[in-house]
């Protein structure tokens, strides 16, 4: 196996979008709070990520003959990974989970994030 070294220009785009990732979890976190959707949540970090520039990794990301619909994947309390946004309300004291990722300029960014309770 050869090992592939990555040029000053390439780092900089993959810490480009590991920024944008951090960026919109961060508001994300500020944004969930009760009352608010997921499908909210979703629809901030498309937007965001779409300003910057980049497009959303697991939009329309298929395996056989599924395809993800959302930007954004939100599990709820007692849900493990990759809950799909949808009108479901969060509630005080929730604990909400959030993985998202980004593509730019033909690089990933991707991480998980947890809000430890929704107030």
């Amino acid at each position: 196996m050869e090992l592939e070294l990555k040029s000053k220009e390439d780092l900089q785009r993959m810490r480009r979008a590991g920024q944008i990732v951090a960026e919109v979890l961060q508001r994300l976190q500020q944004e969930a709070k009760p009352g608010v959707t997921t499908l909210e949540l979703d629809r901030i970090a498309e937007d965001m990520t779409r300003k910057r520039g980049a497009v959303p990794a697991f939009k329309g990301y298929r395996v056989g003959n599924r395809v993800f619909p959302a930007s954004l994947c939100v599990s709820i309390n007692e849900e493990i990974v990759h809950g799909i946004p949808s009108s479901r309300v969060l509630r005080e004291g929730d604990i909400v989970g959030l993985d998202f990722g980004v593509v730019v300029d033909g690089y990933y960014g991707d991480a998980r994030s947890r809000c430890r309770s929704v107030t």
